[in-house]
């Protein structure tokens, strides 16, 4: 049972969706303003095997059920010399490729969010809180770049990111979208090694933070919100895990993996977000390709 300030029943008692329910039209609309070049930048990681993952973690398996190589074997042509390609394509989002979180993905004791049952989540799927219930995502973003404040290429590992040094670089407001940048994912092209020693992330005072202004989404660069210890695990507490604070108890869906370097780059802070989850039927989490629009 949660016992810190939380958003259990703030949208009703059969609420699935958690602080999504700040995009309404109005704010959709606002937000719109952000766009002032319309320039659009994608913020997912490629969907391929050998990039940046969770130690241990499947990669996405990408196959062809039908090629080029099979026409030239001698399989007969789908017409009159037509011919075809079809991908065969197997994702674990989690810890693997760029994501969404629905919020039965974890919780504590008996309940997901919103005092729905555990007993629920099925080996099949969820039953409540699935990644089907989000819905698109189009509202303001606000990127909170940690290395570039700092004058960082990226974040060390052990680096945790409070909330006073969120406030520093840039308000964030209802509805809105909060992405932060660690530069993590640059480590992995130099050595999957020192990727897998630790990863930078947000303490749970950056995750209250949050939570307490009333953010829609919280999206990162790195592969678990919170930072990671070299087993790939959290230090934190259940008191003070992150996902547990925002996901469990105020129903912020998260984004993981995202890339951030082109977006970091423009120097904006500012953005229209779009993304749209797969309607994946009682799914935990869903692969993603959010966009930035300047």
């Amino acid at each position: 049972m949660v016992t810190e300030p939380n958003n259990w029943g703030r949208f009703g008692p059969e609420d699935q969706r958690g602080t999504l329910n700040l995009l309404t039209g109005e704010r959709v609309l606002a937000a719109l303003a952000a766009a002032v070049t319309g320039q659009v930048l994608c913020l997912s990681m490629p969907v391929r095997r050998g990039g940046p993952r969770l130690r241990g973690r499947p990669e996405p398996q990408h196959f062809m059920s039908i090629d080029g190589a099979d026409f030239a074997a001698g399989t007969r042509p789908v017409g009159a010399g037509l011919r075809m390609a079809d991908d065969a394509l197997i994702v674990s989002a989690h810890g693997t490729t760029t994501h969404m979180d629905a919020l039965c993905h974890m919780w504590e004791g008996d309940h997901l969010y919103n005092g729905h049952p555990a007993s629920q989540v099925h080996s099949y799927g969820a039953r409540r809180c699935g990644i089907e219930q989000a819905g698109g995502v189009v509202a303001r973003g606000v990127l909170f770049d940690v290395p570039r404040h700092l004058g960082l290429e990226h974040l060390p590992p052990g680096f945790r990111v409070s909330g006073d040094l969120l406030e520093e670089i840039a308000p964030v407001g209802a509805g809105e979208v909060a992405v932060i940048r660690t530069g993590w994912p640059l480590v992995w092209d130099r050595s999957p090694e020192e990727y897998w020693s630790g990863q930078p992330g947000l303490a749970a005072s950056a995750g209250r933070w949050l939570a307490e202004r009333d953010v829609a989404v919280v999206a990162a660069d790195n592969a678990a919100i919170g930072g990671l210890n070299p087993r790939q695990l959290s230090d934190e507490s259940l008191a003070d895990d992150l996902h547990l604070i925002l996901l469990h108890r105020h129903g912020i869906h998260l984004i993981e993996l995202l890339w951030l370097e082109e977006l970091s780059a423009t120097g904006r802070s500012d953005f229209v977000f779009v993304a749209a989850p797969l309607r994946l039927q009682g799914g935990t989490a869903s692969p993603l390709n959010p966009l930035a629009i300047l």
